[in-house]
C-alpha cells in the first residue's frame, strides 16, 4: 500500500483531538492518509479543490470532521464521486447535535456517511472497510480485527463470571 488512499479534512484545528482516533485507526490497519485543514466557509475553493482532484490523486475515500453547522462533509460530496464520511463534531450551544443533524440531512443525490457525534475511530473503520472490498490485505486484517472484538467480549463476559461466583454475601 503505498498510496494515499484516505483524504482527511478537517474543518479546523481543533478538531485534532477528536480526529487523532482516525489518524491511529488508519495507521493500525496499514491504510495510508493525508489530512488538511479547510473551512466550506471561509475557504470554498480549496474545498472543492480537495474534492474534485482527490480521485485522480489515488485516494479511495473521504473523511470530513466539522462542528457546528458542519456544511464541510457535504461541500466535499458535491465536487467527488468518492464515497465521503462525516464526523459530526461536539462544540457548541447543541454539544455536536447540530453537526449530526447537518450532515445526515444530505439531499438526495450528494449523499454522506455518518458516524457518530466525535466518532471519528468508526469513521476510519468505515473508510477501512471501504477499501477493503478491492484489497484483500485490508480485508484481512478486517477480519482479524473483528475476531479480536469477538474475543475482548468474551474475556469480559469470562470476568464477570468470576466476579459473581466469587461474591460474598
Amino acid at each position: 500500500m503505498s498510496r494515499t488512499q484516505v483524504l482527511i479534512v478537517m474543518g479546523s484545528d481543533s478538531d485534532y483531538p477528536v480526529m487523532e482516533a482516525c489518524f491511529k485507526m488508519l495507521k493500525k490497519f496499514g491504510v495510508t492518509y493525508e489530512a488538511h485543514v479547510c473551512s466550506a466557509h471561509r475557504s470554498p475553493e480549496k474545498a472543492a479543490d480537495l474534492a474534485s482532484s482527490a480521485k485522480d490523486r489515488g485516494f479511495s475515500a473521504i473523511i470530513a470532521a466539522a462542528g457546528l453547522a458542519a456544511h464541510l462533509p457535504g461541500v466535499l460530496a458535491a465536487f467527488t464521486v468518492l464515497p465521503v464520511i462525516g464526523i459530526p463534531c461536539k462544540s457548541g450551544a447543541l454539544s455536536g447535535a447540530d453537526a449530526l443533524h447537518s450532515i445526515v440531512q444530505m439531499p438526495a443525490g450528494v449523499p454522506v456517511a455518518c458516524v457518530a457525534i466525535d466518532g471519528a475511530a468508526n469513521a476510519a473503520l468505515l473508510a477501512i472497510q471501504i477499501i477493503g472490498t478491492a484489497n484483500d490485505a485490508v480485508s484481512e486484517k478486517l477480519i482479524q480485527y473483528k475476531h479480536e472484538l469477538k474475543m475482548s467480549v468474551h474475556l469480559r463476559n469470562e470476568r464477570l463470571q468470576e466476579k459473581l461466583n466469587n461474591m460474598t454475601e
